[in-house]
């Protein structure tokens, strides 16, 4: 048995299927990407289903996360969002036709009898693997009104054969591959039936997810063959392990796409990011999203795990963010605000008066953010009130001497024209120049009474940003603390 080959002059239609059982983790999202890029790359389409079948585990808020997620990402989807939890009395139809022509069969196994089947195989040492009694039997040998399964009724004999875009030729001997159950006792559809009945009557014509569902593959192929439906084209995509090799987890950065957002990662900065891991073209790593629909494939993926690597996802996206307009980053920073600590006061100061300051503020602070939160931290002296609260460093660098220093620099920066960074620069060092004085001892100085740190951008970008009025109030509030 192999699956059937979709014409390459078919636009493909393939699908992102989470389940909403929590956050859209980053493997997810990574899945979401390549999808998303194939149909962009193929002329094809991108749809999107909700696999939220188990109840129990499922809830609206991570169905909206994941939607958010998305969002977030750019990765826009066709038509309607399709929960596969509303398909069931379809899924259920599918498994009576399977029944009705001999590919599937009740079975009155109960629980008892698969815990001994499973003991069994446990003391001989071996994989278990369902072999129900009542895939030969009459129905007239069930005990009355007794509860049942609908097992699929696989082949034993031969091989199932996936021809898979990313892992190649994969073969499973169906003695191997047991009969899986499409319908439990209480009616409800097994994950492989509500997948393959879904992918069907989406119309999706190529399966690109997660290699961990490759064994997944074999199964749902004989469900495709007994439904005398053909067979997508399925890749199963590498997984993503943490730097040091070991399967993902939170300490590697397994967390959901909404904590890369807060952390201050820039949408493009992530889809490059992951994209690379797995796929490349050639020995390209900063791919605009433009260029990665142009160049992406289901051939420039490789079929060894990718690891995560925090170090080349903020170099990636100070990449992005030194690309990016200034009225860009604003509008994302700002955005940003209410999902970090202290942001409703930043932006109450925003309200107040400071958008313009951070505006200007941001072109010599895009130069050394690696993150969003990077740039809102540097501009930390726009956001601050008078008087300035002085961190220990910066308290040092204003004794007696610099505070004298600093009358006279503000009395030969009154009144300068241009009030600009080149202007302020040009003053400054003659002052120092004429006090015997290197700049830097001028500059320290300078810049703890503007910002309250030893650490900011250039001080006389921070002196233009803060403008003639409120830089030479600052000056004055040290000298005569």
């Amino acid at each position: 048995m192999t699956e059937k080959q979709i014409s390459p002059l078919t636009p493909p239609v393939v699908r992102f299927a989470p389940s909403p059982t929590g956050y859209l983790h980053i493997g997810g999202a990574r899945t979401a990407l390549f999808n998303w890029l194939y149909a962009k790359a193929k002329g094809g389409t991108f749809l999107l289903r909700i696999e939220d079948t188990d109840r129990e585990r499922n809830n609206e808020a991570a169905v909206s996360a994941i939607l958010d997620g998305l969002t977030w990402l750019e990765l826009d989807w066709a038509g309607e969002v399709v929960s596969q939890f509303s398909r069931a009395a379809v899924h259920k139809a599918a498994a009576e036709r399977l029944l009705a022509s001999g590919h599937a069969y009740r079975c009155f196994l109960t629980q008892q009898d698969l815990e001994d089947l499973r003991a069994q195989a446990e003391a001989e040492k071996r994989p278990l693997a369902i072999r129900s009694p009542w895939r030969d039997k009459k129905l007239s040998d069930a005990p009355a009104g007794a509860p049942f399964t609908i097992r699929l009724k696989a082949p034993r004999e031969g091989e199932t054969v996936i021809e898979d875009r990313v892992q190649g030729r994969v073969v499973f001997q169906n003695k191997d591959l047991d009969d899986l159950i499409l319908l439990r006792s209480d009616g409800t559809p097994t994950y492989n039936l509500a997948v393959v009945v879904d992918d069907h009557d989406m119309g999706v014509t190529h399966i690109i997810r997660g290699v961990d569902h490759l064994t997944n593959a074999a199964r749902q192929a004989q469900i495709y063959t007994g439904l005398g439906w053909d067979v997508p084209s399925f890749a199963h995509v590498p997984l993503i392990h943490g730097p040091d090799g070991a399967k993902l987890s939170k300490r590697h950065g397994a967390l959901g796409v909404e904590a890369y957002r807060a952390m201050g990662y820039l949408p493009e900065a992530l889809r490059n990011y992951l994209v690379r891991l797995g796929w490349s073209h050639g020995d390209d790593e900063i791919i605009p999203t433009a260029q990665l629909v142009d160049w992406f494939d289901l051939d420039g993926i490789g079929k060894s795990a990718a690891r995560f690597d925090f170090a080349k996802l903020e170099a990636l996206n100070a990449h992005y963010i030194r690309q990016a307009t200034d009225d860009d980053l604003f509008t994302r920073a700002v955005a940003l605000l209410p999902e970090i600590a202290g942001g409703d006061q930043l932006a109450k100061a925003l309200a107040a008066g400071a958008s313009t300051r951070f505006r200007a503020a941001i072109p010599s602070l895009k130069e050394r953010s690696k993150t969003l939160l990077d740039l809102i931290s540097g501009a930390g002296y726009v956001f601050a009130e008078r008087p300035l609260t002085m961190d220990d460093k910066a308290a040092k660098q204003l004794d007696a001497d610099a505070r004298a220093m600093i009358a006279k620099i503000a009395a030969s920066l009154a009144g300068i024209t241009p009030w600009d960074a080149a202007t302020l620069e040009a003053t400054v060092r003659s002052f120092a120049e004429a006090n015997d004085l290197k700049l830097g001892k001028v500059a320290q100085p300078l810049r703890a009474a503007l910002t309250g740190a030893t650490v900011s951008p250039p001080v006389f970008d921070v002196m233009a940003v803060l403008g003639e009025e409120e830089s030479l109030a600052r000056l004055m509030d040290q000298v005569h603390r």
